[in-house]
């Protein structure tokens, strides 16, 4: 009988988002009840939950919408600070909502208390630095069809 090595291994906390905008170009982000800041929508990734299929189960029971997001923008480590272990966090491409489509999001009243569309300065002032930078960097990815690699929201590779 041989063990397995990997559940020796450390592990990282890991949450998925999603970049959807409107045709203005602007950003949809959540008001969450449990915290200061806005996010954007997604969440944690459960266990042997792929990060994929956790930003569509959000998707659906943050704002009440069933779709399939496109490619990965951004993958984001973010370091341990005294509050909170490290993390890997990804940011898929959500595509451009349909203005019948924002009339239909739901919010789940005890989890978020609004929903708004942001420019990107306005996106900057109800954001936390780290994911005004994080969402900054999926709306250059998605502009130049590439993936961006940061490390505390800031551009490696």
């Amino acid at each position: 009988m041989t063990d397995d090595f990997t559940a020796t291994l450390p592990r990282k906390r890991m949450g998925a988002g999603v970049l959807l905008t409107d045709d203005h170009g602007r950003v949809l982000l959540v008001e969450p009840t449990y915290k200061p800041d806005f996010e954007i929508p997604g969440g944690s990734v459960e266990a042997g939950e792929s990060p994929y299929a956790a930003v569509v189960r959000e998707l659906d029971e943050e704002l009440g919408l069933r779709l399939r997001p496109g490619r990965l923008l951004v993958v984001d480590w973010v370091p341990p600070r005294p509050d909170r272990t490290e993390g890997l966090m990804m940011v898929f491409d959500g595509g451009v909502l349909t203005r019948s489509q924002a009339e239909r999001i739901r919010l789940p009243a005890d989890e978020l208390r609004a929903w708004a569309w942001c420019t990107e300065q306005e996106a900057g002032e109800r954001l936390s630095r780290l994911l005004a930078r994080r969402v900054a960097a999926a709306v250059r990815a998605r502009a130049d069809g590439v993936v961006a690699y940061l490390e505390n929201g800031f551009f490696v590779a």
